[in-house]
């Protein structure tokens, strides 16, 4: 059986999620939760770490839409991290979002600190 897990802490304004295992149709919900958490703790600024989700389906996908839409309801910022290199030669996340035309709706970023930076540019999509 394989372990989702979303784990998370603060830098300066900003909440960071790291999320690993299956985002699927079971697992999905305790991301959505963990999203609305944040926020109503006060984060309007939130990075998730997607680097060691290894397989994501459409729920997946839908919660990664949910919380942009969210977080841009709150004028805040949602950063993800998809690695194009590591478990699996490359980032599944970033594939499905590619392959399902919605990519270019996220800022990306190849790891957490270029994520949190001001003076670092989203990946092209």
């Amino acid at each position: 059986m394989v372990t989702f897990k979303v784990t998370g802490g603060e830098q300066g304004e900003w909440a960071v999620l790291q999320v690993s295992g299956e985002l699927d149709l079971v697992t999905s919900p305790m991301l959505r939760q963990r999203v609305h958490d944040v926020v109503a703790e006060g984060y309007h600024c939130l990075v998730l770490d997607l680097s060691e989700v290894f397989f994501c389906d459409s729920s997946g996908v839908g919660v990664l839409i949910a919380a942009r839409r969210l977080i841009r309801s709150c004028q805040g910022r949602l950063r993800l991290v998809l690695p194009a290199r590591g478990a699996a030669d490359g980032s599944h996340v970033n594939r499905v979002l590619g392959a399902l035309g919605v990519r270019r709706l996220f800022d990306v970023y190849g790891d957490v600190e270029a994520a949190l930076g001001d003076e670092g540019e989203p990946l092209s999509a």
